[in-house]
């Protein structure tokens, strides 16, 4: 079964819409309406040929698809979970995707969710998204800067008036439990210490940092100590993303100012 947590507050009662973060280690889903966030990890059971026994397959990589089959049947699960909450069908979804994601890589993803829901779907950034799940002013001309910090990318992105202005990232050959590895960690703090450089007006409303690793004390320390400035943990930040998705599938007003994902 998934792990749950509660939903934002104060949403609304309408149903049908669907936000749903495919991670490289966890899958993210929060149906509108529903009472919590689904949470199972990113893997399928591969089914076995023959005599041979079955194996676990993550369809992700780099938080990009790498074995569609795999990812179809992951996000069949993931509408099951939601239809806990409503046994209709999804009329929408959004699904998030890195900002690194290639036109083929955004394809994969549309395709696999489009026929395991069965309807519209709307790609959305990840750190944009997260940058709204966390109560960032997204569509403030002052540039805010975010980390989205994943278990097989890490991207850095300054954001102003609902888009993105510039950004970088750090894919991660491996996924543990022991946190980001040296090269990481190195990695990491280089790229958005570069992208500070570029544009220097990011320092004033310092770092909002999100995603699963989040929480890394030593590399907030790094970051702090690199960057010189405010750098703060969004509240849940494994959760920023779907909380996002879901609050642009329910703030129409709010989504018509994002600049639109590339296909």
């Amino acid at each position: 079964m998934p792990v749950v947590s509660s939903a934002p507050a104060g949403m609304s009662a309408v149903r049908r819409f669907l936000a749903l973060d495919l991670g490289t280690a966890r899958t993210r889903s929060l149906a509108a309406g529903g009472h919590a966030i689904a949470d199972r990890a990113s893997a399928v059971v591969a089914l076995p040929s023959g005599s041979g026994s079955a194996d676990v397959v993550r369809p992700l990589r780099h938080g990009m698809v790498a074995d569609p089959g795999a990812c179809l049947r992951l996000v069949r699960l993931v509408v099951q979970d939601t239809r806990l909450y409503d046994g209709r069908p999804p009329a929408r979804v959004l699904a998030g995707v890195p900002l690194a994601a290639s036109p083929s890589d955004r394809r994969a993803v549309r395709v696999a969710v489009s026929e395991a829901a069965g309807c519209e779907v709307t790609l959305v950034e990840e750190p944009l998204a997260a940058a709204v799940g966390a109560g960032l002013d997204v569509l403030d001309p002052r540039p805010c800067l975010v980390l989205d910090v994943g278990a097989g990318i890490v991207e850095a992105v300054a954001i102003s008036e609902g888009g993105v202005v510039d950004a970088t990232a750090l894919q991660l050959s491996a996924t543990t439990g022991a946190g980001l590895a040296a090269y990481a960690m190195e990695g990491v703090v280089d790229m958005t210490a570069a992208l500070v450089r570029r544009l220097p007006a990011v320092r004033a409303r310092g770092l909002l940092v999100t995603g699963g690793g989040a929480r890394e004390e030593l590399l907030l320390r790094r970051l702090r100590g690199a960057l010189r400035l405010q750098v703060e943990v969004a509240a849940q930040p494994q959760y920023a993303t779907v909380r996002g998705l879901m609050r642009l599938c329910l703030q129409p007003a709010l989504a018509t100012g994002l600049a639109p994902a590339a296909h």
